[in-house]
């Protein structure tokens, strides 16, 4: 399937991967159910697998959003001011908003190094570098409570683990949606930042979406009339 006009390879990968989220969650749900109250049994490993799936969900929800403008917005003063102030303004807002990303990124990715046997970020606030590491600082091992380690990922015994077998998926699989997630998280607040300065936004969003929509309907129906 080719992208539509307009549509990059970036937003294909977020629209596929959520909506296979959203199925797999809805069809391990679904399967739960029939084994509990159909077999009398239950998948184990259903409703950690479930809860990964839904932060996977939000966490990439979160960029999508900025891209469709979904998120909440508050508009009643930006509307009375002039056209520069209100470009002005959105270009303070949007250039908080990429530093607030980079820190998240930061933190994500220190957080996720931890158990993918890679270094952290130094500096405080925003990354330096990275640090120095020890063979005694690697975390690989540490695994989820539930999830089998599927086969194929047999690899990933030699890489991370030193050869030891995992009986449940290493943690720095579900965990690693924390430094993908944000990290597009700021590629888009970037996109949004290029388009307020090129002038094609003037905010970062809009609380009349709905309104607007309706009154461009209305106003092509009248044309056509």
């Amino acid at each position: 399937m080719h992208p539509k006009p307009g549509e990059t390879f970036v937003d294909k990968i977020e629209e596929t991967l959520i909506s296979i989220l959203l199925g797999a969650m809805t069809l391990i749900t679904f399967a739960n159910v029939i084994a509990r109250y159909g077999f009398n049994s239950n998948i184990l490993w259903a409703l950690e697998m479930t809860v990964f799936l839904f932060g996977w969900l939000v966490l990439l929800g979160a960029s999508y959003a900025v891209k469709k403008g979904a998120h909440l917005g508050v508009d009643a003063i930006i509307n009375i001011l002039s056209p520069g102030t209100r470009r002005l303004l959105a270009l303070i807002s949007v250039a908080v908003c990429i530093a607030f990303s980079v820190m998240l990124l930061k933190g994500a990715w220190d957080y996720w190094a931890n158990f993918a046997n890679l270094p952290g970020t130094t500096g405080r606030w925003f990354p330096t570098g990275f640090e120095d590491m020890r063979p005694t600082s690697y975390r690989g091992w540490y695994e989820v409570n539930d999830i089998p380690h599927p086969g194929f990922l047999g690899w990933m015994e030699g890489a991370f683990n030193e050869g030891e077998s995992y009986n449940k998926l290493p943690r720095m699989i579900p965990y690693a949606v924390l430094p993908l997630s944000m990290a597009l998280l700021l590629y888009r607040f970037i996109q949004v930042a290029l388009s307020i300065w090129s002038g094609k936004m003037d905010r970062l969003v809009a609380s009349h979406e709905v309104e607007d929509e309706i009154q461009e309907i209305r106003e092509q129906l009248g044309d056509e009339d």
